[in-house]
């Protein structure tokens, strides 16, 4: 069976991104495949959607990529004005070519978010005060009536797993590029993993493992700073954010 890797919100961390391939690949993974959320961010998107394209993997679209092709700029958050300036053409056209979902095989789902939503997290929920860990009925219901026995979300930027009382599994890789962010969707909340190493997941007859990857993340933090973005600086050197006041 093929050894395959599991990458999401990648967000143009293309050191990340490079890393995370060459260990999964010393890990022996031979097929890899794309949750969305690739190219957002104040780091590589160009040369991240080169990169990627030259591979032509099983990709899906993020949020992100719905909101760079969608929105006008004056809806545009900060990090997807900076990845839409820097795409030509071609890359945009490869963007929009990306299925919201994709039945991988008969056991295998990808979502990015959940199978109705790019933007609702499938293992978590945010209230309005802050987010926490989704309810078996939740996450059931999120679900619904699909049926692959695994399915493959992101999103959240948090790696796991949960088990449904029927058996079907939901497995987050957790991100590659960014590992703490704050959002306002549909509430404020802050995502910290607390280390900023680079995640993923291998999933290999059926079972599903998580790996964390050192790379250069200061070199992306100091590509964040130098664009404007203090606030993805400290999340990638850290895994954390500072606490909103």
């Amino acid at each position: 069976m093929t050894r395959l890797a599991i990458l999401s919100d990648i967000h143009g961390n293309l050191p990340a991104l490079e890393a995370v391939i060459a260990d999964a690949r010393a890990q022996g993974c031979t097929g890899f495949v794309n949750l969305g959320d690739t190219l957002s961010g104040p780091l590589w998107p160009a040369e991240t959607a080169d990169f990627l394209m030259a591979r032509d993997w099983p990709t899906i679209a993020g949020n992100h990529e719905r909101q760079v092709l969608t929105l006008p700029r004056d809806r545009m958050g900060a990090s997807d004005i900076f990845a839409r300036e820097q795409l030509n053409e071609r890359q945009l056209a490869w963007l929009a070519a990306q299925p919201a979902t994709c039945e991988l095989t008969p056991d295998i789902f990808l979502c990015h978010g959940t199978p109705a939503s790019d933007l609702t997290h499938y293992l978590f929920t945010v209230e309005p005060a802050g987010i926490r860990d989704a309810t078996d009925a939740e996450v059931q219901d999120r679900t619904g009536d699909r049926p692959e026995p695994l399915i493959l979300c992101g999103h959240s930027h948090i790696p796991g797993e949960r088990v449904l009382a029927d058996g079907r599994r939901v497995a987050n890789p957790g991100s590659v590029g960014l590992q703490a962010f704050h959002d306002d969707h549909p509430n404020t909340y802050t995502v910290e993993n607390g280390d900023p190493r680079a995640r993923y997941a291998i999933v290999e007859n059926g079972a599903v493992t998580f790996h964390q990857v050192d790379y250069d993340h200061l070199a992306a933090a100091a590509k964040a700073d130098r664009d404007g973005r203090p606030d993805w600086a400290l999340g990638l050197r850290t895994g954390r954010m500072e606490q909103p006041a």
